[in-house]
């Protein structure tokens, strides 16, 4: 088995105090961070192609595109949606949106490479 276009996630997160720009250094608003909702599109990816795996594989990111467009306030809940628009070879090409209850606040693409989780690590171990 192994990832097909258009498979997809939806997941929601709430928007806490640890997820603000002040928090993870970002910035000095108390509001959603920038890095915090890519990690969350990144989290939608990986929900949506971890199912269909091999055993022993993973993903890992290797390139991102997000626009942020618009601030979201502590307690706000967050959609994120990814869907899988393209496999070539073992890079996946992901379009990824976040929505508040007042519209869109983030939309963009991030690309993952499936690889052996065994492999990579045995690479990235200290030396």
């Amino acid at each position: 088995m192994s990832p097909e276009a258009g498979a997809s996630a939806t997941i929601e997160r709430v928007v806490g105090e640890g997820h603000t720009a002040a928090a993870v250094g970002s910035g000095d608003m108390d509001v959603l961070a920038t890095p915090q909702v890519l990690a969350w599109c990144e989290a939608a990816t990986v929900a949506a192609v971890t199912p269909s795996l091999p055993p022993g594989d993973t993903t890992v990111g290797t390139a991102v595109r997000l626009d942020h467009v618009r601030a979201t306030a502590v307690g706000s809940t967050v959609r994120i949606h990814a869907t899988l628009t393209e496999v070539d070879g073992r890079r996946l090409t992901f379009d990824v949106a976040a929505r508040d209850r007042e519209g869109e606040i983030a939309s963009g693409q991030v690309v993952r490479v499936v690889v052996s989780r065994a492999r990579f690590m045995e690479r990235v171990s200290p030396r």
